[in-house]
């Protein structure tokens, strides 16, 4: 597409000028919290100068496509948000992107250069303020040698304020209308100035323009290039294949093979170490499953026990409450039987004095 060829015609007028390999994801745009992966697996990943426009970018490619186009702003912030994952946001992508490293020195190389770059771009963009000042604001001495203000847009036009009340300064007359030019030789050097700056945009935009025909023009020669480079690739591979099997394998292509086993293992070692360290990262959210189901029942069993010690309590004091009131009572009674037994004894004499005055009397009648 154009994209592609423009793209590519920015990489050919660029420079690399740091490069490193990671695992590319973006941020879901649905959710803005889920991160979906555009590489599926690590790609490199490099920071590039454009001389031209005084520029920093941070690109990646997946085959032919696109995967990472970021131009560096000053106020952009790359954040380390674990030992091997970084992320920063792009405003004029609408999107933030997200890095994996295979290790955290890779990840703290990439956050330096990032700070490096994000300053030279801060720098950039001063310097090239103060010349757009400097290139907008020139100054021209009056006859009598004064310096005179500089000529701006609102000077030209006139802003509100100086509508309202215009200057009185020693150095300058008051306006007679708005919108008279009141330095017509310094209005015409910043027409040809703006001039000279807009062919020449003009001739950079020819240029681009021509460079785009031109790509567009030579895709399918580049394809047909492309598709004959595949097909000699796999011819000679084909080769090679033959070669090895009748007439064995020189010293070259076995130091080669053996670099590929090397690599190969390497890459399954790495693999395996992954798969090992997925495995873990499972067993530890089981473990966060089982151990968060375990304190569910545990919260829940603390629950009924302290449902069961509020009743066992209001039974208590329920219990409490009855002991005191039988004790009120067998108090009350104990002072009853003691009245009884008082009244009970003073009978008892009673009857025994009755007793012995009968005895006494029928001892007398006896006599």
């Amino acid at each position: 597409s154009l994209i592609q060829i423009f793209l590519s015609f920015l990489l050919f007028r660029e420079q690399p000028i740091f490069s490193t390999r990671a695992h590319v994801f973006q941020i879901d745009p649905n959710t803005k919290k889920n991160w979906v992966p555009t590489s599926k697996h690590a790609v490199t990943v490099s920071y590039f100068y454009d001389s031209t426009r005084n520029v920093y970018r941070i690109i990646s490619l997946d085959g032919s496509k696109a995967i990472i186009n970021s131009t560096i702003t000053p106020n952009m912030t790359f954040t380390k948000t674990s030992q091997k994952f970084g992320q920063w946001a792009d405003s004029r992508a609408n999107t933030v992107y997200g890095l994996g490293f295979s290790s955290e020195g890779h990840l703290s190389k990439f956050a330096e250069k990032f700070a490096e770059f994000k300053e030279a771009a801060r720098l950039a963009k001063e310097k090239s303020q103060e010349k757009m000042e400097l290139t907008s604001t020139p100054s021209q001495e009056s006859a009598t040698g004064d310096l005179q203000s500089p000529l701006t847009p609102e000077s030209i036009n006139g802003t509100d304020d100086e509508r309202v009340t215009p200057d009185v300064s020693q150095n300058s007359e008051p306006r007679a209308e708005p919108n008279a030019v009141p330095f017509p030789h310094s209005s015409t050097t910043i027409s040809k100035h703006w001039e000279a700056e807009l062919a020449a945009l003009k001739g950079n935009n020819a240029k681009l323009t021509a460079a785009l025909l031109e790509s567009t023009a030579n895709v399918k020669q580049w394809k047909q290039q492309l598709a004959a480079y595949q097909d000699e690739a796999e011819r000679l591979h084909k080769r090679v294949t033959e070669l090895e099997c009748v007439s064995g394998q020189t010293t070259g292509i076995k130091t080669q093979k053996t670099e590929l086993n090397q690599t190969i293992e390497e890459l399954e070692a790495a693999l395996k170490a992954k798969e090992e360290e997925l495995e873990q990262l499972k067993a530890e959210v089981e473990n966060a499953h089982q151990l968060q189901s375990q304190k569910d029942t545990v919260t829940q069993k603390l629950q009924e026990t302290e449902t069961r010690n509020t009743e066992l309590e209001a039974q208590l004091a329920e219990l409490e409450q009855r002991l005191e009131s039988n004790q009120v009572e067998q108090e009350s009674f104990r002072k009853s039987l003691r009245s009884l037994l008082e009244l009970l004894d003073g009978k008892i004499f009673e009857l025994t004095e009755l007793r012995d005055s009968l005895a006494k009397l029928i001892e007398g009648g006896s006599s």
